[in-house]
C-alpha cells in the first residue's frame, strides 16, 4: 500500500519512521516532510491547503491511505475532500474535528453527554465575559474558542491576568481564534494524557503519556507546544483508563454519532486526575507532539493496518502490542522559544543513535547542504530503556552529544516518574 503522510514536524517524523517499518508499506510520500523524514520517506512539495491538489496527487500515485498529522488541515476539512473522492484517510471530518476546532463546542459536547469536565462559560462579549471573572475570581482559566497554535489558553492567578487575557482574545492578536471565549473553573490535579484510536462506532486504547508544558525546569516559564514527555503515565492505572473509558471517550463517540459527525482517527483526551476522578481539560484531534514520538518508539505493532482499520471503520479486530519498556522524549528547542529567537541556525552534528534510540526532526531544513534549525522546537531526543531512569540518561547522553550551540532543553523531563 502506498500512503502519504502529511506534515513537517516530529509528530511526523515519529509516524514516517513507524510506517516505513511496516511490511505492508508500499511507498511512502512526505508533503511536505523535513530532512529527517526524508529517510524514511519521499518529501513532496504539496500545498496541503489546496484540497484539489493533494486529491489529484492521492489519484495520479493511487494512494491506498493518507496519513494527517496536524490539526489545521483536519479543522479546514482536507479529510472531507479525500473521502468524497474515494480516498481513505486516517483523520476525523471537518464536522468531527471541532472537538479540537471549537473548545466551546467540546464543551457543549461534555454537558449534553454528562461528561466530567470543568465547570465553564462561552461568551462573544468581552465585557460579559470580564463581568463574569469577576464574579468568580482567581484562578480562573481563560480560553480562545478557536485554534491558537498553543496561545490561547491562560490560567490566570489573578484578575487583573484574566482580564489582559480576554482582551488579547477580543482585540484581535489571535484572529478567529479569539472571536468566541470559554472561561473555566481552575480544576487541580496531575495532568496525563490518554490516546484512543476510533472508527466512528468503536474506541482502542493507544497507551498514555505525560508531557512538560512549561519551558523550564521545576515546571517553571511560560507554556509551550511541549518540552519531552515519558509513556507510560505511571498515574493512568487500568481503573483509571477503564473509567476514563467508560466516563469520557465512549459518550464522546456516541455524541458525536448523535450529531451526525462520527469521529474517524485517533483522539487525544488532556486530564485532570482530581479528587473526584478523571476529568476532559481538552480534546485534540491527532497525536500529541512529543507524546507521539515515546508511543511510537513504544509500539511493537504493525502501524500501517491499525490507521487503515480506524479510516475504514473495521477496529473490531485490532490488537496492538506494546514493549513494557518505558521511553522518554526531551525537545530540543531554539534559545528565546517560545518568545522570539533566531532561525536557520546550523546543526553542527547530530550524534549516532543505537538499539531503542532516536532523534526526530521537528523544525529543521537544509540550507545549502547544511541542516539548519528552522522552529521553536527544533529536535526530540528519545529513548526506550528497561527503567524511566534508564531512559533518561540515554536520552540526556544523546542530548550532550548534538552540536547545536543554539539550542537549549529541560534537564528534568520524566521527573515525577521516578525521582
Amino acid at each position: 500500500m502506498d500512503v502519504l503522510l502529511i506534515g513537517s514536524g516530529g509528530r511526523e517524523h515519529a509516524l514516517a519512521w513507524k510506517l516505513a517499518q511496516s511490511p505492508e508499506l508500499g511507498r511512502l510520500y512526505a508533503a511536505p516532510g523535513n530532512p529527517g523524514i526524508a529517510g524514511s520517506a519521499e518529501c513532496v512539495a504539496l500545498d496541503i491547503a489546496d484540497h484539489a491538489a493533494v486529491v489529484a496527487f492521492c489519484q495520479a500515485k493511487r494512494i491506498g491511505l493518507v496519513v494527517v498529522g496536524p490539526e489545521v488541515p483536519l479543522v479546514a476539512g482536507l479529510a472531507d475532500s479525500l473521502r468524497e473522492a474515494s480516498i481513505p484517510v486516517f483523520g476525523p471530518s471537518a464536522a468531527a474535528a471541532r472537538l479540537e476546532g471549537s473548545k466551546g463546542f467540546t464543551k457543549d459536547l461534555c454537558t449534553l453527554k454528562s461528561i466530567p469536565t470543568a465547570r465553564y462559560e462561552r461568551f462573544s462579549q468581552a465585557d460579559a465575559a470580564k463581568d463574569y471573572v469577576r464574579r468568580e475570581g482567581a484562578p480562573i482559566v481563560v480560553k480562545a474558542d478557536g485554534l491558537a497554535a498553543g496561545k490561547g489558553v491562560t490560567v490566570a492567578s489573578s484578575i487583573e491576568e484574566a482580564l489582559a487575557a480576554i482582551d488579547d482574545c477580543f482585540g484581535g492578536s489571535l484572529a478567529s481564534a479569539g472571536v468566541e471565549v470559554v472561561i473555566e473553573e481552575c480544576m487541580t490535579g496531575p495532568e496525563a494524557s490518554l490516546f484512543c484510536f476510533c472508527d466512528g462506532d468503536r474506541a482502542v486504547l493507544f497507551g498514555t503519556a505525560e508531557d512538560h508544558k512549561r519551558a523550564f525546569d521545576g515546571d517553571k516559564g511560560p507554556n509551550t507546544g511541549g518540552m519531552g514527555a515519558y509513556s507510560p503515565s505511571y498515574l493512568m492505572t487500568p481503573d483509571l483508563i477503564e473509567r476514563t473509558m467508560a466516563e469520557i471517550i465512549r459518550p464522546t463517540l456516541e455524541g458525536m454519532r448523535e450529531k451526525g459527525a462520527p469521529f474517524r482517527g485517533v483522539l487525544y483526551a488532556g486530564l485532570m486526575l482530581t479528587e473526584e476522578g478523571p476529568k476532559l481539560i481538552e480534546y485534540n484531534v491527532r497525536f500529541g507532539d512529543p507524546e507521539c514520538q515515546v508511543l511510537m518508539m513504544r509500539l511493537t505493532s504493525d502501524l500501517l493496518p491499525v490507521l487503515f482499520a480506524a479510516a475504514t471503520g473495521s477496529l473490531e479486530a485490532v490488537q496492538l502490542g506494546w514493549s513494557p519498556e518505558p521511553a522518554v522524549t526531551v525537545v530540543l528547542a531554539s534559545k528565546g522559544y517560545p518568545g522570539d529567537y533566531a532561525r536557520n541556525t546550523p546543526i553542527r552534528s547530530l550524534p549516532e543513535t543505537g538499539k531503542g534510540e532516536m532523534i526526530f526532526h521537528a523544525g529543521t531544513a537544509l540550507r545549502d547542504g547544511e541542516l539548519v534549525a528552522t522552529g521553536g522546537r527544533v529536535l526530540n531526543v528519545t529513548a526506550r530503556a528497561d527503567e524511566v531512569a534508564e531512559a533518561v540518561d540515554k536520552v540526556y547522553a544523546l542530548v550532550d552529544r548534538v552540536d547545536w550551540s543554539e539550542g537549549f532543553c529541560r534537564r528534568d523531563i520524566a521527573h515525577r516518574a521516578w525521582r
